[in-house]
């Protein structure tokens, strides 16, 4: 890898770890951190402020996924023999998922930045995943559910798409199951039946789980916002 190739990872690391739904909230006033799932993503936003500032943030966090995989390539020649798109397209997601700017303490599931990620790289199979995940998602009211089937969708369009162990394909394969990794929590919740619908608020929990990694006291504000 030369410099320039190095330099362009690093930045798509930074272009992922710019922290849309932190900033959003903090300009209506709330640490979502705080409230919620406690997880900085477009869900959470809207759940918490509302449906509009829930579409900016998924927009923003998915264009932080298309922008490095097709500008970067662009930007500089970097060394022939590598999946170039694909590398700024991991980095841009560990960005979002683990943000430097808020030094890790918080961040996204991924699924929106990798969905720009691949409709960047793979259109096709990107827009499979979307409207499974938009279908899903509108007869189940479950955001979650719908993650983990578009997730399960891009996997399998790709594989038609691409008919081999493809460097592509191997990646969707391993975002998908970074997907499911990061809704562990979600899947538990769904199989007991206390995952919360779109649309339906629930009441006051003295604890959430924040993406899987252990329970977190926190104390909701007045709308009864539920963990994603």
């Amino acid at each position: 890898m030369n410099f320039v190739a190095a330099l362009l990872v690093v930045a798509a690391y930074l272009v992922g770890s710019f922290p849309t739904a932190y900033l959003v909230g903090k300009a209506n006033g709330i640490d979502l951190r705080t409230v919620g799932s406690g997880n900085l993503g477009a869900t959470n936003v809207l759940r918490t402020i509302g449906w509009r500032a829930g579409l900016l943030v998924y927009v923003v966090d998915m264009v932080k996924g298309v922008l490095p995989v097709l500008v970067f390539p662009i930007l500089a020649v970097v060394p022939a023999g590598w999946p170039w798109g694909v590398v700024f397209g991991i980095a841009a997601i560990l960005g979002h998922v683990r943000p430097i700017f808020l030094l890790g303490k918080g961040g996204g599931k991924g699924v929106a930045t990798a969905s720009g990620v691949f409709l960047g790289l793979a259109p096709v199979p990107a827009v499979v995943a979307f409207v499974v995940f938009v279908v899903v998602t509108a007869i189940f009211r479950f955001v979650s559910l719908g993650s983990l089937a578009g997730a399960i969708a891009l996997v399998t369009s790709m594989w038609f798409q691409e008919r081999t162990l493809s460097a592509l394909f191997i990646v969707s394969v391993v975002v998908a199951a970074f997907v499911f990794y990061t809704h562990r929590a979600n899947i538990t919740r769904l199989r007991n039946g206390s995952e919360n619908r779109i649309g339906k608020p629930a009441p006051t929990v003295p604890s959430v789980e924040r993406n899987g990694e252990g329970a977190h006291n926190l104390t909701n504000d007045a709308s009864g916002i539920a963990h994603e």
